[in-house]
């Protein structure tokens, strides 16, 4: 694993996204951006709130679950909690919801514009214990320019 300079994907965001309105196409940016800079990573994805439930929105990877009520799983819980989840066991995680069989870690970081929930973040990775607290840091900061950015786009998210 590669130690990934966060800061500056999170420059990168800012300048693919620079004055786009779209919320659609800054997250769809948003997801590639992270999914081809990061490594050792099989899914990338955002869930998108919708009632009492995430709904799958922009994605990297094999087809997923479509959708996850709050509370279930690492996404509804992370949801649910406003709290970011890492979990390096996935099979360790009570009510884990299998989507990628080969998936064995996740980090999971809500998505809060102003005080409103919008979605999670949800990374995947085939290896166990793949994220730390640097990534948790670095993800969690990278979420928050994405809100900043969502703060100010109509539409999708």
């Amino acid at each position: 694993m590669t130690d990934i300079d966060y800061p500056l994907l999170e420059s990168q965001f800012t300048a693919i996204a620079g004055d786009e309105p779209d919320a659609l196409a800054n997250s769809s940016n948003f997801v590639g951006l992270l999914f081809n800079a990061l490594d050792d990573v099989n899914w990338l994805g955002i869930y998108v709130l919708r009632g009492d439930e995430l709904v799958l929105g922009p994605f990297q990877g094999k087809p997923a679950c479509v959708r996850i009520p709050l509370g279930n799983g690492v996404c509804g819980t992370a949801a649910a909690t406003r709290e970011t989840q890492v979990v390096p066991d996935v099979h360790a995680f009570p009510g884990h919801i299998v989507c990628d069989a080969d998936s064995r870690s996740e980090i999971v970081v809500p998505l809060v514009v102003g005080d409103e929930l919008i979605g999670v973040l949800d990374i995947d990775s085939p290896s166990l214990d793949r994220f730390n607290a640097t990534d948790r840091d670095g993800i969690e900061s990278l979420c928050r320019a994405f809100c900043r950015l969502q703060a100010n786009s109509p539409g999708f998210i």
